[in-house]
């Protein structure tokens, strides 16, 4: 989404949108990412220009904000939407005090808590996941046997 030009002159500052204590200047959408938004979010606009669109409307208004205060990998858009982000300097780039600034990599989309209710809690969630994967582990190694 960054390699759009922009046709202003004499800018002195890269656009960047504060969220935590990142500055965002770019939003990369992994494939991961593009495939879970069809699957679970959005049916129509499916395309990574349409959902980094979406991701930078939202991070301009000030929608997005962290799942949990003390972690800064999992954020929700409207207190609703689940995703998990990364993130990583930008090399050669800075604001005006010299700060660096921050490419946002989707990871995945969760879901919305609306639809999916199990994601109001990730942590009991995520615990649920791994104990039921590990049963079917189990069972399926006793099969084998």
């Amino acid at each position: 989404m960054k390699d759009k030009m922009t046709e202003r002159w004499n800018t002195y500052e890269s656009f960047h949108i504060v969220l935590g204590d990142k500055k965002v200047a770019d939003i990369v959408i992994t494939n991961h990412a593009k495939i879970r938004w069809s699957d679970r979010v959005e049916s129509e606009k499916t395309g990574f220009e349409d959902i980094a669109d979406f991701m930078w409307q939202s991070l301009k208004q000030g929608r997005i904000e962290p799942y949990y205060r003390n972690e800064e990998d999992v954020y929700l858009i409207d207190d609703d939407l689940v995703f998990v982000a990364e993130f990583s300097a930008l090399e050669k780039e800075t604001d005006l005090a010299g700060n660096p600034l921050h490419k946002m990599i989707v990871v995945t989309f969760l879901g919305r808590m609306s639809e999916t209710i199990e994601l109001r809690d990730l942590k009991s969630y995520y615990s649920w996941l791994r104990h039921s994967r590990r049963m079917t582990l189990i069972k399926n190694s006793r099969k084998r046997k």
